[in-house]
């Protein structure tokens, strides 16, 4: 075995490898670029080297600056981990000719699984089944507007040397075909430098089923059973699952075999997985489910077989690249109980999923539960690299307990200022569809309305309010006289013997407004709160502000209980609950009074570059018809006209880099313009 590993990598899969290679024994290093000089893979590495600017392509990606680190601190192996480098069967190669252990498949392997459009071929070869489609040479427009026609339409576009989602567009018609080709093949350079595409049939009830599967130098392959991935959003996984929900074992033993096959047919060794796709119109059947892609690393959602299989894949990873055989047979594999992990995203589900970005002055995970991750309170969100920020991940007996215990844990997330996804995780969890098995990968696009939709619940407003109406009047009268409860509850309410006392307060509930009447309660340290339609009575459980102790509040009838901090603003709260955070102030008309693009004015939602331009100035557009794309944290974002008119400044160039907020073009109604 050797003695110290690189992990050529960042964020959370490099904190999991280093979890692993420290129980074995060996010295850890890391990587980091300028964005990242103090992130918490960083500090949790025995040794760290600088390979660049904030830049992937300019650091994480850059193999000459990796190996470089590699041989100045004597790393005796490389890990990939997934994304970046880990597929690129040339860095593989350089690796290994430097004389350094490379912990991953043979270059070969990765050459031969890398293109989808060849590994689509290599399997038919091979007798695993394959979704129909086209995967030819010839790229030009006419041609692959030809193939689309002919496969009909929906088609899926996407990128032959794609993963996570990157480069891949569905497109229900013909006419709307060369515009999403386009932003395919961009994606596709941007993400793998290759703008190169297939086209498959669309399968109208999708269902996304992986096996894992694990080889060695010995000639040993076995799967680690199936795992399922349906639950997505624009292509991208938001809760996994093994093994598979409805899946009998006539046809977990078709596909699993059919897994090893396709594996067999590269001479695979390392971790792998082996994507599916069936069609679950009427159940899973297995000659309804088609080989889609290999995936020639370890995958974001491995922790769920390591839960069900009680094994450590990373541990795997390391002894096979030394040469070991593989540490269990087939038969020897267990499957017990159900696992499910969830993606926490650094993402605003309430608009439009945009990503957030930025310092995470307030981060707190369950600690019951496995948490993989790669941020801690303090960090930074930066708008470089993917947004998933955690990992929460179960174990249980059965689906409907691993299901419940998820979704309580993602309630109990608390992350501010940075939004997160963390309620809508819940809701997708509690949903009787997903409870009851019924998915497919066009759920949420289904059910988005309401999953999407974070909900405050009249409780978290009372609660805010007597915090708010606290905080006003401690601001009014000093901290240093409002140390006791009588004197903040006179200050608020006045003094007035044998008299009803009470106070309004307006409050701002993260831009909504809310009307508060509040009353002293029935105890000290309690508010009676009395909102549109319902009346609650609010009390101190736990910390207060003057002491800077964890704080927390009940609410009665319904004795839900709520944690909260002071913002950074005069007299603003923000209260967790449900895996929101919620921002609370005190009401002014001033703010947000003009909708966003109300105006006409297209805002950069947050800093990126400009990939396209679909419009130009002069251009007569309808509402929602992009006019200019902007790439940011690897995902593009078109903004659209909010309104029929015509595109009257453009302030913008593609490869524009631009800062949060900037407007970058102007649609004037056609009448006003």
């Amino acid at each position: 075995m050797f003695k110290s590993v690189l992990v050529a990598n960042r964020g959370e899969i490099a904190c999991r490898v280093f979890r692993t290679a420290r129980r074995m024994g060996l010295r850890t290093i890391a990587v980091y670029s300028e964005a990242d000089a103090q992130a918490l893979h960083v500090r949790e590495a025995d040794e760290a080297v600088l390979i660049g600017p904030a830049a992937a392509r300019e650091s994480y990606l850059d193999a000459e600056k990796v190996l470089a680190a590699a041989k100045a601190t004597g790393a005796e192996a490389i890990h990939p981990g997934y994304g970046f480098l880990s597929e690129n069967a040339d860095f593989a190669e350089a690796v290994m000719a430097a004389g350094i252990v490379w912990i991953g498949p043979q270059p070969s392997s990765i050459r031969a699984m890398g293109l989808k459009d060849a590994a689509k071929t290599l399997m038919i070869e091979a007798g695993v089944p394959v979704t129909p489609g086209y995967q030819g040479e010839d790229q030009s427009l006419e041609t692959l507007t030809a193939e689309a026609n002919r496969i009909g339409f929906p088609v899926l576009i996407k990128a032959v040397a794609g993963g996570g989602g990157k480069g891949m567009r569905k497109v229900d018609r013909a006419e709307d075909f060369a515009e999403n080709l386009a932003s395919a093949q961009r994606e596709g350079q941007s993400s793998f430098g290759d703008p190169r595409v297939l086209i498959e049939s669309y399968i109208t009830r999708p269902r996304h089923i992986e096996v894992q599967v694990f080889g060695d130098s010995h000639g040993n392959v076995v799967h680690l059973h199936e795992r399922d991935c349906s639950l997505q959003r624009r292509h991208q996984k938001v809760i996994e699952e093994a093994p598979a929900p409805g899946m009998d074992q006539a046809t977990r033993d078709a596909v699993t075999a059919a897994a090893v096959r396709a594996a067999k047919a590269v001479d695979y060794q390392g971790a792998g997985t082996i994507e599916f796709i069936a069609d679950a119109s009427n159940g899973l059947k297995a000659d309804r489910i088609w080989f889609m892609e290999m995936n020639t690393r370890l995958q974001v959602e491995h922790p769920v077989t390591e839960a069900i299989t009680g094994v450590d894949l990373v541990e795997w990873q390391l002894r096979v690249a030394a040469g070991e055989p593989i540490p269990l047979a087939q038969e020897h594999i267990p499957m017990k109980g159900w696992a499910m992990e969830a993606r926490l995203y650094a993402e605003d589900p309430a608009h439009g999923f945009l990503p957030s970005i930025g310092r995470l002055d307030h981060f707190v995970m369950p600690d019951d539960i496995r948490v993989d991750t790669g941020v801690e309170q303090g960090g930074e969100v930066s708008q470089f690299y993917d947004p998933m920020i955690a990992k929460l991940i179960v174990h249980e007996d059965s689906r409907e307990a691993a299901a419940a215990r998820l979704a309580d844990a993602c309630r109990e997330v608390e992350v501010w200022p940075v939004r997160t996804n963390a309620g809508f995780l819940a809701r997708c969890l509690e949903h009787p569809r997903f409870v009851e098995g019924d998915v497919d990968t066009g759920f949420i696009a289904a059910e988005e309305g309401t999953l999407a939709s974070d909900c405050v619940s009249d409780e978290l407003v009372a609660a805010a309010a007597k915090l708010i109406a606290e905080e006003v009047t401690w601001r009014f009268i000093g901290r240093d006289h409002a140390d006791t409860w009588e004197s903040r509850i006179s200050q608020l309410f006045g003094f007035r013997l044998n008299a009803p006392q009470s106070s309004h307060v307006v409050l701002d509930v993260d831009g909504a407004k809310r009307t508060a009447r509040l009353s002293p309660g029935p105890k000290p340290w309690s508010y009676a709160v009395d909102l549109e339609g319902s009346s609650h009575v609010v009390e101190q459980i736990s910390g207060n502000r003057l002491k800077g102790l964890k704080a927390s509040l009940r609410v009665a009838p319904s004795g839900q209980s709520f944690h909260y901090r002071l913002g950074d603003d005069d007299a603003e709260v923000v209260v967790f609950n449900s895996g929101l955070a919620v921002t609370v102030k005190p009401f002014t008309a001033l703010r947000g009074s003009v909708e966003s693009g109300s105006d006409g004015g297209l805002r950069a939602p947050m800093p990126g570059k400009i990939v396209a331009a679909p419009a130009k100035v002069g251009d007569v557009v309808t509402k929602g018809q992009p006019v200019v794309v902007l790439e940011a944290m690897k995902m593009e974002h078109a903004l659209t006209a909010p309104f029929d008119g015509v595109v009257a400044e453009f302030n913008v160039a593609v490869g524009d880099q631009v800062t949060d907020g900037a407007v970058l073009a102007v649609v004037k109604a056609a009448d006003a313009a």
